[in-house]
């Protein structure tokens, strides 16, 4: 069920963007993929919170087929203590982005989010289904004695996505520009799954273990042509499978809302005559 959702969720995020461009296409008949169009990079740090889910483990030697109901999650930003440990230890992020159309409103972007997932301690919770060969239906503890679940290296969200770009406000100099961006993408999840289950620990490891879904908007300033700053929000749907836990696998899928600040740097190729290549 889980996996259809997400497939509808993308489905309706390709077909906003899709509508977007039909009402371009009014404008402007033909567009061309143009090779001298502006290119971004951006640096920065994100936090997030997290839907309640559901664990699925399925450990076939133990006879265990069951599910934690109800899982609380936080994030662990990191960024607090930035100058104090190395940059790539709190929850950053990335994006590459390349404008390919003559009128510079339409981008394609590798996305990457490094965020942590953790499973709360401390509250009760409900496991269902068949533990060491008998049917349970009980309220547990979560502590490290029956869970111990974290994505701490990284729940690690890539998205391919296709961005719109809208402009708002520049001065006539274009030594400061403001415009917003609207981004929706599907990829890859690559966690770094750490994991104890009833104290049976797994090793510790990468993986690729799922796929995400995303929209983001933002608001961006960019500084004498090539320098700006972004403040943007994203929500996030991440569904796991096959996760490698102790002699099993596991699954899980769920939401997140996102705030993020990057950093970065603009530039083009030297205009054609003809192209607008817009700041």
């Amino acid at each position: 069920m889980k996996k259809y959702l997400l497939l509808s969720l993308s489905l309706c995020i390709f077909s906003a963007f899709a509508n977007a461009q039909n009402a371009d296409s009014v404008k402007v008949k033909h567009k061309k993929f143009v090779n001298n169009g502006r290119m971004y990079g951006s640096w920065g740090y994100n936090e997030e919170w997290y839907t309640h889910s559901n664990i699925n483990i399925s450990q076939p030697g133990q006879q265990n087929n069951f599910t934690y109901e109800n899982i609380q999650a936080h994030n662990h930003i990191g960024w607090d203590h930035l100058f104090s440990v190395a940059p790539t230890i709190p929850q950053y992020n990335y994006r590459f982005g390349y404008f390919f159309d003559e009128e510079q409103n339409w981008a394609i972007e590798l996305n990457f989010d490094h965020t942590k997932y953790i499973v709360t301690q401390g509250y009760n919770a409900i496991i269902k289904g068949e533990f060491r060969g008998r049917a349970v239906d009980s309220m547990i503890n979560v502590n490290g004695n029956t869970l111990f679940w974290q994505l701490n290296n990284g729940a690690n969200w890539f998205l391919f996505n296709i961005v719109r770009r809208f402009n708002i406000v520049k001065t006539k100099d274009n030594k400061l520009v403001v415009y917003a961006l609207l981004k929706a993408g599907f990829g890859p999840c690559v966690p770094h799954v750490d994991n104890s289950i009833f104290t049976e620990q797994n090793h510790a490891h990468f993986q690729i273990g799922g796929v995400n879904t995303g929209v983001e908007a933002l608001l961006r300033v960019t500084f004498f042509d090539h320098f700006y700053v972004e403040y943007c929000n994203k929500v996030d749907y991440a569904d796991y499978w096959g996760l490698r836990i102790f002699d099993g696998t596991a699954g899980q899928a769920f939401g997140a809302y996102e705030m993020i600040l990057n950093f970065g740097l603009t530039c083009h190729k030297k205009k054609t005559a003809g192209t607008n290549t817009a700041r």
